[in-house]
């Protein structure tokens, strides 16, 4: 069983810039697929960002290309969304996932293995 543990959302200005991080349990983190997702209110939840097993980016939503950027650090058992240029729109509950495989329903359908408990990211305009 793998823990995530999701952190770093908060309120920021149109404009500003957000760093989130999601921890796992697991010490064979570097055999996860990583993602972010998020959810609006009123929306369903969508995936934003996805990262390989050794870091490499492989999905990027059209609304965040050019102002999100994921990236991993397996020795730290952490992935991280580097937010910037915030836009209201961006406001959402982020949450960050787990899974063995790439492939590509699971991740747009939503079913991966694991999931943090979300951080609430809210822009002002």
């Amino acid at each position: 069983q793998v823990q995530l543990v999701d952190s770093g959302g908060g309120l920021v200005q149109a404009g500003g810039s957000l760093r989130l991080s999601c921890v796992a349990s697991e010490g064979t983190f570097s055999r996860y697929v990583m993602g972010w997702f998020r959810q609006a209110p009123g929306k369903e939840r969508e995936l934003v960002v996805r990262t390989t097993w050794s870091g490499g980016m492989t999905y990027l939503g059209d609304s965040v290309k050019g102002r999100f950027t994921i990236s991993r650090d397996n020795a730290k058992n952490t992935v991280y969304l580097q937010m910037n240029n915030l836009k209201p729109e961006d406001t959402a509950v982020y949450y960050c996932a787990a899974d063995r495989s790439m492939a590509n329903p699971r991740w747009f359908r939503g079913e991966c293995e694991y999931w943090g408990q979300g951080t609430q990211v809210t822009v002002s305009s």
